[in-house]
């Protein structure tokens, strides 16, 4: 098909087309429309196809493209890829098709519901789609968890619902509130949300929303998102990871009753572009999402909210290293609406913007109703004999909580069955052929025989060993102890708990997380043991116990965020206990009970911390009181690596600016993954202004240089992780 003429088209940047490209057509965006061409005009080739009328991207997500690439110095195609679902990247049209809505038949509409309360997931979404008289479609009910799909057919077979194609129109400006009535305010989420609202009339603000677990900061959300929402204007809700946007959706779809759109990687391809497409046309007014969200076209948007703003998972390290937090307070500033950064735990970024009147600094410092802090406590381990990290006192403790109805969450942030397989008599370790790490040991099922060695940096597995390979010795000892080994050993411990894993390898599957979750919630687990996953704002009124089985990782780490991070995990994990009438109660097992950090966190003083961690981080000149950008490089030959990252230093070694600092290259903390050699190049400035001068001319020389062939390299404006 010919390219439309100019006549019958505004070319707009945004537009996707159709190019030929070597041998084949690729599609393309429009970046720029200029008058005259750089190339000579018998070197250029004329459209295939235009995809697009106009652009795809409202003003402002087009902006919000063009400036992360100039931040974060990538190509802008690379930008515009990351922006994008992956249907429109290979052409897919840009239009909203006919979707199927599920709605309750009249026999729906008058059945007793006491018929249907032996089927829970049933009883949920016929009271669900009751409150929806328009029906809801498949994506929108994503967010439900579990394995709705053969309840909704059960209820079909019934003839308790029916399901139609239908072009849902755009929603107008109403009462977004369904019928649940919420909660009473405390004084100080009144307060609060009296600021919130006297800043959402001032254009652009930055709020920080700082309250302790447990404080009603998502209420606080809830009231100020119906505010927005009865304006007609579209809220976009960004979280940390997929684990916590069913929570989270079904909290917003209980209480709002207007169209809502989940995007994360979780979803489909089709589920991924529909949303995209009901953002950019205004349908859905509510968006939940994980970072990549943040480029969502929005064609009213209103206010952006980013829920646990400290945790690191906003930030991007594959393709584009962006960070979605940031990003949402300068998309906030360019659309000039209020922005609200929550957390218990804020990063010390924010912190030190909010000291500087950068933000607006909002307190919530007393849980809700009757729920109270929990009784935190330190256990000695260091003269105590703890089989797969048991201690005395926490199994104690255990017993106590299960006698009286409590739940028990046990944080250990290690999958696997053991972290390191040694023989004990050479001293031998199994590792990973391809990477400078150690396998660990799983084992697959109540099998013992069924082990399996791998590595959790490159994926690399192995049968483990029937005999040293080193010395032929058969004593070969599991060290240590991950999620699997605990797991045995509090089944052995406590046989007639029920005990659920959340960790990578129980939540790979889709429906995984959301039912180990609504598990929890029904009170139908007594244990949750789980990762890293725990630690993320979930909400478990049943836990009365939250055990952190080794709080001594990142106490000594050369990385200097490593006791920032430490910090946040403990105060989260312990904020999942005692959140409802129960009193609550957290035991941190570690074998430095006198460290600052931990004495500082069993006081409940956070804020003590961060005081103390901003003064010494200032004093040692790194963020927030300095700029980093990192040039990471790998390759199969380590003096490719080397010799790479020196040429490239030395190609800016000109810079007289005495504000900025190149140091290295140096290997990587691992400097070998996946069978390729790592370094890097740090760049330190005062300010970003001279990191971003010398990245301009640092770049053009990696592309160019000889050995760029053979080395993968990537830049990292404001990394997370140096070490």
């Amino acid at each position: 098909m010919p390219p439309l003429g100019q006549g019958e088209l505004i070319w707009q940047p945004g537009q996707r087309l159709l190019l030929p490209f070597r041998s084949r057509e690729t599609v393309g965006v429009l970046i720029e429309v200029v008058k005259e061409a750089v190339v000579p005009r018998e070197q250029l080739k004329r459209v295939t196809q235009v995809l697009d009328k106009t652009s795809l991207f409202t003003p402002d997500a087009w902006d919000l493209i063009l400036w992360a690439a100039s931040y974060y110095h990538y190509p802008i195609g690379e930008a515009i890829a990351t922006a994008i679902p992956s249907l429109l990247r290979r052409g897919a049209p840009a239009q909203r098709q006919q979707e199927h809505r599920w709605h309750l038949t009249e026999a729906g509409q008058t059945t007793d519901p006491a018929t249907l309360a032996r089927a829970k997931k049933q009883l949920s979404l016929l009271r669900l789609l009751k409150e929806h008289p328009l029906g809801l479609t498949p994506g929108q009910l994503v967010g439900v968890g579990g394995d709705w799909r053969n309840s909704m057919k059960r209820l079909q077979t019934q003839g308790l619902v029916s399901q139609a194609l239908a072009t849902a129109p755009r929603p107008t400006p109403r009462d977004p509130v369904c019928g649940q009535t919420p909660p009473p305010l405390s004084p100080e989420q009144a307060t609060a949300l009296d600021a919130l609202n006297a800043d959402q009339g001032k254009g652009f603000v930055a709020s920080l929303l700082d309250g302790v677990t447990g404080s009603g900061k998502t209420e606080v959300y809830l009231r100020l998102i119906e505010r927005v929402l009865e304006t007609g204007a579209q809220v976009l809700v960004l979280v940390p990871e997929i684990g916590l946007t069913p929570q989270l959706a079904q909290r917003l779809r209980a209480r709002f009753d207007v169209p809502m759109a989940l995007y994360h990687s979780g979803l489909t391809e089709k589920q991924r572009l529909e949303t995209w497409l009901q953002a950019r046309e205004g349908y859905a007014s509510l968006l939940v999402g994980t970072r990549s969200a943040v480029f969502l076209p929005m064609a009213n948007p209103g206010l952006i909210l980013v829920d646990e703003e400290h945790d690191a998972s906003f930030k991007q390290h594959e393709g584009m290293h962006y960070s979605a937090r940031d990003l949402a307070v300068w998309r906030a500033r360019r659309l000039n609406i209020l922005v609200i950064l929550g957390s218990a735990t804020p990063s010390l970024e924010s912190l030190h913007n909010a000291q500087r009147g950068r933000y607006h600094h909002l307190h919530l410092r007393q849980r809700v109703g009757e729920a109270r802090l929990p009784k935190l406590q330190l256990v000695d381990m260091r003269a105590v004999r703890a089989p797969a990290g048991l201690s005395p006192q926490l199994i104690t403790s255990i017993q106590q909580h299960l006698a009286t109805d409590g739940q028990i969450l046990l944080f250990r942030n290690r999958r696997g069955y053991a972290p390191i397989l040694r023989c004990h008599g050479c001293g031998w370790i199994a590792s990973c052929p391809h990477c400078d790490a150690h396998y660990t040991l799983h084992i697959r099922g109540k099998n013992v025989s069924h082990t399996e060695l791998i590595c959790h940096h490159c994926e690399h597995r192995a049968s483990p060993p029937l005999s040293c390979p080193s010395c032929s010795g058969l004593d070969l000892q599991a060290l240590g102890y991950g999620t699997v080994r605990l797991e045995q050993a509090l089944n052995q411990q406590f046989p007639d708990a029920i005990i659920a894993r959340l960790d990578r390898d129980t939540a790979q599957s889709r429906d995984a997380l959301p039912t180990i979750l609504d598990a929890v919630h029904a009170r139908k687990v007594h244990i949750l043991i789980g990762t890293q996953m725990l630690a993320k704002g979930h909400d478990f009124p049943g836990v009365t116990l939250a055990g952190v089985m080794d709080a001594d990782q990142g106490l000594f780490s050369v990385d200097f965020r490593a006791g920032e991070r430490l910090a946040q995990t403990i105060t989260q994990v312990a904020g999942r206990a005692g959140r409802a009438e129960k009193p609550g109660e957290v035991l941190i097992q570690t074998h430095q009970p006198q460290h600052p950090l931990l004495q500082t966190l069993v006081r409940h003083d956070y804020h003590r911390f961060a005081e103390l961690a901003l003064t010494q981080r200032n004093q040692a000149g790194w963020p927030p009181f300095s700029r980093l950008a990192l040039v990471r490089a790998e390759a199969i030959n380590e003096a490719d690596v080397m010799a790479f990252l020196a040429a490239a230093k030395a190609s800016v070694s000109d810079n007289k600016d005495t504000r900025l600092m190149v140091l290295g290259p140096v290997p990587a903390p691992m400097s070998r993954r996946a069978g390729r050699h790592r370094a890097q190049l740090l760049i330190q400035a005062t300010t970003t202004h001279p990191i971003h001068e010398l990245l301009r001319r640092l770049i053009p020389n990696l592309s160019e240089h000889v050995l760029a062939r053979r080395v993968r390299w990537s830049v990292d404006v404001d990394p997370h992780e140096l070490f």
